[in-house]
């Protein structure tokens, strides 16, 4: 994660607007009552933190070790101030009857000096935006209908990153949203795609925004839609066989509408008791750092994340710029050992209760530490299933948009295929395009290989080049929202996917969709594709050409043999060596002109393997290559 939009930019005297307003400018904007107490509450015996539904009223628990009092005021009172119990550990309590579900509600904590502040929950399950109240939700009123759904196993992942503010949207009116989206998942299946990446999707200052500010998470973006929008989105993708993963931002929050910003009233020279005051405080985005070294800052983010892999029934967890949890500026030089224990504590509870939900880490750093195994949450690897791989996407992406044949490097493309972490296949996401490698003074890999002419031959072929290692090499691959039909340009918040390309570039989602199949082993005779070995036996950095062999177990249906061409030249009769002899099927040629009418259509027919040594390999066949194309062949 990087500075990904307008809301980095925010002024740090900013960061109280909305969160820590005195008790009168909080009133006169909301007209809640002055400061009366209407009744006093011992501290509850029923579990839970924030406000927790029960039959007749509502718990309401907050932690605030600074504070002398805390009150609760809402719908429920008539704004009234009901003073909660202190559970003198921090806490304070209290269960509240007739508090029901769909009532809006805050906190006015009093601080040593008797001053009085409003206060938004900042575990607030559900956050009106207008008014900076949050609002009681029951996460036991909705009702699931997908009840069967399977994740689909790591290696037969194939994950589509997407922004539900963009993706499908209109412009000039607000955001995408979850009903929205859900209108375009029919799309997804018929791609193939088994998991949904959402771009983080929890309540953030404004309307339009990458995520990456979250402020409450805990409550989901309100101009999303309502929680139960989401939990619909997430069962609508699981009855179509696909999972979703949430994209989460604990390296800071905001930097704005932060609910949690010195909550007890006691700010100890910074931020108070969630963030750190010393020089751990400082990100790129902001003094907001969360106090990995307290055991409640700890459970509130480990309670986030249950929350989205049980109440929201999430699939897997995406964690953003981790480098910054485990250092406080990118340096191994100033590490934060508590950073690593939120890692491991948090991975070793979803591996020890839900293994089959993916962990993801961006880290960009710290290489097979972050996918190692740990032995205890202070010892160890990170305990992450996979990590995003810019040693793959930035060595691909650079062979296809470099404009001179001459200056390709196929050892480098050699490299990216067979990189991976921890000894796994399954540990690395390799993909050609992001959030970020869309944005941040980058854009699509078709804009960056001819700028205003995404739609070029020149474009579609080296683009689809790229992604066709992406969707053969060993690893978990990933796409971007619209590089199916190839979007142009650079991603941006307020800029909503053009679904005509849809239509105009129906070949070119033709193309990723049988690249998809072949990676699911769709018609069960590319098992290798899913399968964690690989040889790159042929590496020609002169006529840019390079070869590789994918397998499971070996054997027929299994062994795939891709041989791609990264220049622009027509190969008649290209010769390479294959594992075993016999007829190979040609399963995919991305010349082909049912991808694109300016497409060669090169006549890359099935071949047949001969006896004779050939790269390290027992039989060797001709192959017919068009310019900057891909093939897949298979017994």
């Amino acid at each position: 994660m990087r500075f990904r939009n307008r809301w980095s930019a925010l002024l740090l005297a900013g960061w109280m607007v909305g969160c820590g307003e005195s008790a009168l400018e909080t009133q006169q904007g909301s007209g809640e009552e002055t400061g009366q107490v209407v009744q006093q509450l011992s501290a509850s015996t029923r579990p839970g933190m924030g406000a927790t539904v029960y039959a007749g009223g509502t718990t309401f628990r907050v932690w605030a070790p600074f504070a002398k009092k805390v009150f609760v005021a809402g719908d429920f009172s008539s704004w009234g101030w009901i003073e909660l119990g202190n559970e003198f550990n921090g806490n304070f309590s209290g269960d509240v009857a007739g508090a029901v579900k769909g009532q809006k509600y805050k906190f006015v904590t009093r601080n040593q000096w008797d001053g009085d502040s409003w206060r938004a929950d900042p575990r607030a399950a559900w956050q009106e935006n207008s008014t900076g109240a949050s609002i009681i939700y029951d996460h036991g009123e909705y009702y699931w209908n997908a009840q069967q759904y399977g994740s689909p196993g790591f290696n037969e992942m194939v994950i589509y990153e997407m922004h539900v503010g963009t993706f499908n949207d209109s412009p000039g009116w607000g955001p995408g949203n979850w009903n929205s989206a859900i209108a375009k998942l029919d799309h997804l299946k018929d791609l193939g795609i088994n998991m949904i990446q959402v771009m983080p999707a929890y309540e953030f200052a404004g309307d339009f925004s990458w995520g990456y500010n979250a402020a409450f998470p805990f409550a989901p973006e309100s101009a999303y839609g309502h929680p139960n929008d989401m939990k619909r989105f997430v069962d609508e993708a699981h009855y179509r066989g696909i999972g979703v993963i949430f994209d989460v931002v604990h390296n800071h929050y905001g930097p704005s509408d932060l609910p949690m910003w010195c909550f007890s009233g006691d700010c100890q020279g910074s931020g108070g008791e969630y963030f750190y005051t010393d020089w751990r405080k400082s990100t790129p985005w902001g003094d907001t750092r969360p106090d990995y070294g307290r055991a409640e800052v700890r459970a509130y983010i480990r309670d986030s994340m249950m929350s989205l892999t049980h109440a929201f029934r999430g699939d897997g967890l995406r964690w953003d710029a981790t480098k910054y949890i485990r250092t406080q500026n990118g340096s191994d030089s100033t590490d934060i050992p508590d950073g690593w224990r939120v890692f491991r504590s948090i991975n070793r509870e979803i591996n020890a209760n839900q293994p089959w939900k993916i962990s993801i880490a961006e880290d960009f750093g710290a290489g097979d530490a972050i996918t190692n195994a740990s032995s205890s949450d202070i010892a160890g690897g990170a305990d992450f299933d996979a990590q995003w791989a810019g040693e793959f996407v930035h060595p691909v992406r650079a062979a296809v948009i470099e404009q001179n044949d001459a200056n390709r490097n196929m050892y480098a493309v050699r490299d990216a295929i067979t990189q991976r972490f921890s000894g796994r296949h399954t540990a690395r996401i390799i993909y050609t395009e992001s959030h970020d490698e869309v944005a941040n003074g980058h854009a699509r890999v078709p804009e960056e290989i001819w700028p205003g002419n995404a739609g070029s031959w020149a474009a579609k072929k080296r683009s689809t080049l790229a992604a066709g290692i992406a969707f053969t090499s060993p690893g978990i691959p990933m796409m971007f929202q619209g590089q199916e039909f190839l979007e142009d340009g650079y991603f941006q918040d307020s800029d909503p996917l053009d679904w005509n390309k849809n239509t105009t570039y129906s070949g070119i989602r033709t193309l990723y969709r049988d690249l998809i199949r072949l990676r699911r082993n769709w018609f069960n005779n590319t098992r290798g594709l899913r399968g964690g070995n690989v040889n790159v036996h042929h590496v020609n950095n002169t006529n840019k050409v390079i070869a590789y062999h994918r397998w499971e177990n070996g054997g027929g249906g299994d062994d795939v043999v891709i041989v791609a061409n990264f220049s622009n030249t027509y190969f008649d009769s290209y010769n390479v060596g294959f594992p075993r002899g016999g007829t190979w099927y040609a399963r995919f040629n991305s010349d082909a002109n049912v991808y694109s009418s300016d497409f060669g259509n090169t006549q890359t027919f099935n071949i047949t393997a001969n006896g004779g040594a050939k790269d390290g390999m027992g039989y060797n066949a001709n192959v017919r290559i068009g310019p900057y194309s891909l093939v897949i062949f298979s017994q």
